[in-house]
């Protein structure tokens, strides 16, 4: 099988996960890491993770499947950083989803979905631990499945919702609340990318988390 991975960023800490699934089908399956569309060259399925371009109908056609991994129980949170808004609303629980990309954002049939737990104590390394590993095993899932997957669409008597796409603002803390007020918003900002901050007495402050029990 010919598989093709796209993704956008190199400094995406997804990467390392990725070649350690690359490394354990390399021996069956002929597959590649690009980082962008236009090194899409055709096979029978493309990954599409962590990706920020828009991939239209003539690179789709290219693959016999286009799957997408989205850390939502779609419809429900179409969009941009599906988990790091769930978490920072509270959620315990995230549904990872594997679907077919279409046109619209989030809308294809669904291939599976996974549900993992999101412990209240687990920072951003140990809840990207736990998403991406999840990524591996519906990437997995799908590859071991190719032939016999029957797919789904998504729920119509649902109403769909959608997330917006993150910026560092939204890693900003209000220093007039408390520490458990804002922890899960803490939690989640990964401090070599999108670091918590607040702005005091003319200022700006990062804030780093580290468990150290």
């Amino acid at each position: 099988m010919k598989i093709t991975i796209l993704c956008s960023a190199e400094t995406h800490p997804v990467n390392s996960y990725l070649e350690r699934w690359m490394s354990a089908y390399s021996d069956d399956h002929e597959i590649n890491l690009v980082r962008k569309r236009a090194q899409l060259t055709g096979g029978d399925i493309l990954f599409l993770i962590s990706c920020s371009e828009i991939i239209g109908p003539v690179d789709r056609e290219k693959y016999s499947s286009v799957l997408v991994l989205h850390a939502s129980d779609l419809p429900n949170g179409r969009g941009w950083s599906p988990h790091l808004w769930q978490i920072v609303g509270g959620a315990e629980k995230i549904t990872m989803s594997l679907l077919e990309a279409e046109d619209l954002v989030d809308t294809g049939r669904i291939w599976r979905k996974e549900t993992i737990d999101v412990p209240k104590h687990a920072l951003w390394d140990e809840i990207n631990d736990l998403i991406f590993s999840a990524e591996l095993k519906l990437m997995s899932f799908a590859v071991d499945n190719f032939s016999m997957v029957t797919p789904t669409a998504q729920a119509d008597d649902v109403e769909a919702t959608y997330y917006p796409k993150r910026s560092p603002a939204d890693s900003e803390i209000d220093p007039q609340l408390t520490i458990d007020e804002q922890f899960d918003l803490m939690r989640v900002c990964d401090p070599n990318r999108f670091p918590a901050y607040f702005d005091m007495n003319g200022h700006r402050y990062v804030l780093r988390l580290e468990k150290v029990l």
